[in-house]
């Protein structure tokens, strides 16, 4: 289990008078007017950065995100370790950056959203219909509403 932790990130300003504090990035002695705080140790603005996207962690917020060793941005965060929810078909978690699709509500894995009688999987632009919370390509559809008495209306 990776643990993750949410940080506060703080900006000081270099008392001139005090003895410069190394920096956790690049270990280099740091002279500038500000500097950044942030998991008890001090950082250039330069060097507090996510290990995706590289953007300036002091410059997108007060917070940033660990794990794995990682520090990250939110965004980055949230891409590589959220949830996007549980799938509708299997109920199985999707990662937030796996491709998904959706109907209504529900939120299926791409493998997942076929016809949950005859397991058809769906092209673009087929049609489907989500009754009773399970999805079911047309003809499926149409047989069940025969079952019950209803004929579709073709127009």
């Amino acid at each position: 289990l990776l643990l993750s932790c949410v940080s506060g990130i703080q900006m000081l300003s270099v008392q001139p008078d005090t003895k410069p504090k190394g920096c956790a990035g690049c270990n280099r002695k740091i002279k500038d007017r500000y500097l950044l705080k942030a998991l008890d140790k001090y950082w250039h603005e330069d060097c507090l950065k996510c290990a995706c996207c590289d953007c300036r962690l002091g410059e997108v917020g007060s917070t940033l995100y660990t794990k794995a060793n990682l520090i990250l941005c939110r965004r980055d965060y949230l891409r590589l370790f959220g949830v996007t929810g549980n799938c509708a078909a299997c109920s199985k978690l999707i990662p937030a950056f796996e491709m998904v699709m959706r109907a209504k509500d529900n939120v299926y894995h791409l493998d997942c959203f076929a016809c949950q009688l005859c397991n058809q999987r769906f092209c673009v632009g087929d049609k489907f219909f989500l009754k009773n919370n399970m999805i079911l390509c047309q003809t499926d559809y149409e047989e069940g509403l025969m079952k019950e008495g209803y004929a579709p209306q073709v127009r």
